[in-house]
């Protein structure tokens, strides 16, 4: 039962380093990483630990954990895989998108939040020109998560 609760604990302990800092481990360059591993030490852990506490034979908790074990990590890979291929990482192209500045934009801060089907979240932006907070914008250039905007005049084109 001890080999059961160290495997969790370790398990446990890889996963949420890996959730919070990042994967600490990756094996096969992004074949298997962190947080399946630490996904499936866990369940190695909590199966065993289940077959071992209902008395059932030593070698049975060794199978039933391996093979639940292996099928978790699997999943988890799975997923997070999944979940890395819907990410923004291969980002569109937001020049020409109108918006609105939510603050005061600068040469070097401000934030916009462009009217994008796409975009949820507002954006730090910044501006050749100083544009005052309720301005409509239009993104110039797009760099990372922040945008280059310029005052649109009132006929809808840029300043």
């Amino acid at each position: 039962m001890i080999v059961f609760l160290v495997v969790g604990l370790v398990g446990l302990a890889l996963l949420v380093l890996s959730l919070t800092l990042g994967d600490l481990v990756d094996v096969g360059d992004g074949l298997v990483s962190g947080t399946s591993i630490g996904v499936g030490a866990v369940v190695f852990g909590s199966v065993g630990m289940i077959v071992d506490v209902n008395g059932l034979d030593t070698w049975i908790a060794y199978v039933a954990s391996g093979v639940v074990g292996l099928a978790a990590l699997g999943l988890a890979q799975l997923v997070i895989v999944r979940l890395g291929a819907s990410e923004s990482g291969v980002a569109g192209s937001l020049v020409g998108v109108e918006g609105t500045a939510t603050t005061h934009i600068s040469t070097s801060s401000g934030e916009v939040s462009l009217d994008a089907a796409h975009e949820l979240e507002r954006r730090l932006a910044w501006s050749d020109e100083v544009i005052p907070e309720g301005s409509r914008v239009v993104v110039l250039e797009h760099a990372g998560s922040r945008v280059r905007v310029q005052r649109l005049t009132p006929s809808g084109h840029g300043a």
